[in-house]
């Protein structure tokens, strides 16, 4: 299986729906956006966080290409938001055990 980064590095959705979820990064709050978005109360790592949230970005972006009645443009960027914001998560997570290693050897 690939890396989830490599899978979100992969993704490939309109330039105006990732400028606008950009915007939306620095509001993220992990506890209140993620409970909503993956209707759990239980907080997941970001590595399990992005699995969840990319099975939810897959089924908003066939709506959007299907150009359903129940897409939602806001959902989407809601859902891609917390994508980046996981990512960005999960990298610091990456970076800050390799130091540990590092500093240990």
């Amino acid at each position: 299986m690939q890396d989830v980064l490599t899978l979100i590095s992969s993704l490939k959705r309109p330039t105006l729906l990732v400028r606008t979820a950009r915007h939306g990064v620095e509001d993220y709050n992990r506890c209140v956006h993620l409970r909503r978005l993956l209707k759990t109360d239980a907080m997941p790592g970001p590595g399990k966080a992005i699995i969840k949230l990319m099975e939810l970005e897959a089924v908003a972006n066939e709506q959007r290409i299907a150009k359903r009645a129940e897409y939602s443009v806001a959902r989407h960027i809601e859902i891609l938001v917390a994508l980046m914001c996981e990512a960005r998560i999960l990298k610091a997570t990456k970076a800050t055990r390799q130091r540990a290693l590092a500093e240990a050897t």
